[in-house]
């Protein structure tokens, strides 16, 4: 009996002891839990899908999460944002060369994140808030697309918003605003709903901190609405028709660059097919053709036979062509863009500047070699860049030339449109990258940069998705993926300038500065707080 009543007892004394403790790891779990789902809610929301507004939710939550911890917390809540977010947004640079390059990028951008998570978790404390921590986020977006190795802005905010209300914000301060104003409403809604809970709880209202919370909200839809007439597809400068072609790949992935002359036969063959239609009369002749990147992968100065098979094509089409091809020249290798004239062949050429590490060109090639000698291997040679903006007349009109990767970039495609561009060309080479979520990504940027600069853009790509998509960021005409197609529209040109074609890096440096003045308030109010405890 002793014995029984002794059990008895424990058990009662341990089973109080036990649910608090669950209670409180639950607790505990619950905010990088949610951090982890909010980053996965924020990837939800960009292309393929049309869930821009998703967000919105991914950024209350985080700012629910992050609200009032500390710095230290606010790090790593951070990255479990950025890989619940970059995880499945960036898996398709996996998709040929395995999970090990996809998880080192992640792992690298993710600390970005963990940064702002950082942050934001500073700021949380200081009044309008939700003003502060927006800043901080574009403010990491700034980092992010600057290093390391000339940085990497894939999976700006701005980019997931190319069907959403705040698109036409773009024009008014390029990505950097139209990122900002999605933010801030994210954290603003949170605040509304914070304050509304406790009203009902507490019975009392904090008037500024109510107004900043609805401002916060109001102010980027009131923005967006108002940026409306800066987004037009009225022609200024007349209108030419252009065709983009899609010649396709023998077979998607790294293999297709051993097939070569395929690539550029198809292209050949895709152009000389439009020209048969033209001349039956079942298409418009378009003013000019735009192939892809790496349509010609065999350089056309060096080698004869392409240069005949290009030829040919222009001939047959009988306009000019801008081709992407890759070309030798004073022992250096370039992804260039070459103008080719119907009768004179080639005439103008743009090399691409902003090239992509690891793609084509190998950072720290000798320590990377050490670890993986197959990676050197897929990149034998480095690619060198170019120095000038790559703007061709073709038939009278200035198509500004922004070869795929450079698209990410905010200054790559504002120094063609200041250099007189009146219509955009992306040319792209997707096929590494199968039938993943990245040609929609791609294909969001370029309409962002529709809106962005208000021009015309086409994106000629050898795998598909190519499309026309107009000055206000729709698109009027694609094709499917894999398959030889060419596009042919009448499109507008444009020569007026946007606030953000004007404003160039000036609003990013703006919020910059705002988040940078935001963390010193949150320094210093840390700082006197410490010694007010002290005395």
């Amino acid at each position: 009996m002793t014995v029984t009543a002794t059990s008895v007892g424990e058990s009662d004394q341990l089973e109080p002891r036990n649910a608090p403790g669950a209670r409180t790891w639950a607790r505990r779990l619950v905010p990088p839990a949610a951090a982890a789902l909010s980053g996965l809610l924020l990837y939800v929301s960009f292309p393929p899908r049309t869930l821009w507004w998703l967000a919105l939710p991914a950024f209350s939550v985080f700012g629910w999460v992050l609200r009032g911890r500390s710095w230290k917390a606010g790090l790593g809540l951070g990255y479990l944002f950025g890989l619940g977010f970059l995880l499945p947004l960036l898996v398709w640079t996996g998709v040929e060369v395995g999970p090990g390059p996809w998880l080192a990028l992640v792992v690298i951008e993710a600390i970005f994140v963990a940064l702002v998570g950082a942050g934001v978790a500073a700021v949380s404390k200081l009044p309008g808030w939700p003003v502060w921590a927006a800043a901080v986020w574009i403010a990491g977006e700034a980092a992010r697309a600057r290093v390391p190795f000339e940085g990497f802005p894939w999976g700006k905010v701005a980019f997931g918003q190319a069907d959403g209300v705040f698109l036409p914000l773009a024009a008014v301060g390029g990505t950097p605003v139209l990122g900002f104003a999605v933010v801030l409403c994210g954290f603003g809604l949170y605040e509304v709903v914070r304050l509304a809970v406790r009203t009902r709880r507490t019975g009392t209202v904090r008037r500024a901190a109510a107004a900043v919370g609805l401002l916060s909200v109001a102010v980027p839809v009131v923005g967006a609405v108002a940026a409306r007439p800066l987004v037009s597809d009225k022609a200024e400068d007349g209108s030419v028709t252009v065709a983009a072609i899609q010649g396709n790949v023998p077979r998607a992935g790294l293999d297709f660059n051993s097939q070569r002359r395929a690539v550029l036969d198809y292209h050949a063959r895709e152009t000389e097919r439009l020209a048969a239609e033209v001349k039956a009369g079942k298409v418009a002749r378009p003013d000019f053709v735009l192939w892809p990147e790496n349509s010609s992968d065999i350089d056309p100065f060096a080698n004869p036979d392409a240069r005949a098979v290009i030829d040919k094509a222009a001939k047959a089409i009988g306009v000019p062509i801008s081709v992407g091809g890759v070309v030798e020249r004073d022992g250096k290798l370039y992804n260039e863009q070459i103008l080719w004239d119907p009768a004179k062949g080639p005439v103008d050429t743009y090399d691409k500047r902003q090239i992509q590490p690891f793609g084509e060109y190998l950072p720290l090639r000798s320590f990377i070699g050490a670890i993986n000698k197959n990676w050197t291997a897929m990149v034998r040679q480095d690619f060198s860049r170019g120095t000038e903006p790559g703007v061709f007349t073709m038939d009278g009109a200035k198509v500004g030339l922004v070869t795929c990767y450079e698209a990410a970039f905010d200054w790559t495609v504002r120094s063609e449109v200041t250099d007189g561009a009146q219509m955009i060309s992306v040319p792209s080479n997707n096929a590494t990258f199968d039938r993943s979520e990245m040609t929609y990504q791609q294909l969001a940027m370029s309409r962002v940069r529709a809106v962005e600069h208000s021009r015309t853009v086409t994106v000629p790509v050898t795998s598909g998705v190519s499309a026309m998509i107009m000055p206000d960021g729709k698109i009027t005409q694609k094709t499917g993926m894999f398959v030889a197609d060419s596009l042919v529209q009448k499109v507008p040109l444009r020569s007026s300038q946007t606030p953000a074609t004007r404003l160039g890096v000036l609003p990013e440096i703006a919020l910059v500065l705002v988040a940078a003045g935001g963390l010193g308030w949150a320094v210093g109010a840390g700082l006197r707080g410490r010694r007010a405890g002290d005395v």
